[in-house]
């Protein structure tokens, strides 16, 4: 019995800073380029969605309403596995980056335009009021004030993407999760390597969790001044 610990133990420390490594270098440098490209996404999205053309809102209705209505699962099958059969082979981190990042903008998109939405009329109307056009006014005006309302769930859905980038291992990207299965296949205890995996990720999540509620907190201080 103590053998089984003390071998467990060491399999442990010696398998955690190689499961680190592959979620500081893979896993968190590919949430923060899918969030940021799907953030830039989503506002252009939620942009087309309150157009006045009717081909924008079209072509964004329709976009979201693909990538919303389908599991990101199958979306990273398609351009990691289906895209082959018709002549066009991509590395494994940019299939996870196109379609991390088109998931992520059509939800986004969502969180963005129910923002703008939320802000009173009363803001349009003392906008154009001061001779501001549209354009003008949601720059300087509803944009802002959207910004603010949008952070927390915004920040949810960045924190929910760390944990979704763990389906990267089903198209050979060895980020944190797919390291973990490495080490799994060659050591035969599952149980502790994806205990010690499930760690890491709860780590990066309560750091995660810690600053989105650090930066709400600013942004009340600021609006508050």
């Amino acid at each position: 019995m103590v053998e089984r610990v003390s071998t467990v133990t060491h399999l442990l420390i010696s398998s955690f800073w190689p499961i680190l490594k592959a979620g500081l270098l893979i896993t968190i440098p590919l949430t923060l380029i899918t969030f940021i490209l799907g953030l830039i996404l989503g506002l252009l999205t939620a942009m087309a969605r309150l157009s006045r053309m009717k081909v924008l809102d079209f072509i964004a209705r329709f976009y979201v309403w693909i990538f919303r209505g389908t599991p990101l699962l199958v979306q990273l099958f398609i351009l990691f596995y289906g895209l082959p059969s018709i002549k066009v082979t991509i590395s494994p981190f940019t299939a996870a980056v196109i379609g991390f990042t088109l998931n992520m903008g059509a939800y986004n998109s969502e969180i963005i335009r129910a923002a703008i939405l939320s802000i009173d009329k009363g803001q349009w109307e003392a906008a154009y009021a001061i001779g501001m056009t549209k354009r003008q006014a949601m720059r300087r005006i509803i944009i802002p004030q959207a910004a603010r309302v949008s952070i927390p769930p915004l920040g949810n859905s960045f924190i929910g993407l760390v944990k979704d980038t763990s389906l990267a291992a089903t198209i050979t990207l060895t980020e944190l999760f797919q390291k973990g299965q490495q080490i799994a296949s060659v050591n035969y205890e599952p149980f502790w390597i994806y205990v010690e995996v499930a760690f890491i990720y709860l780590i990066f999540c309560t750091i995660l969790t810690y600053l989105q509620g650090y930066v709400e907190k600013r942004f009340e201080k600021h609006v508050a001044k």
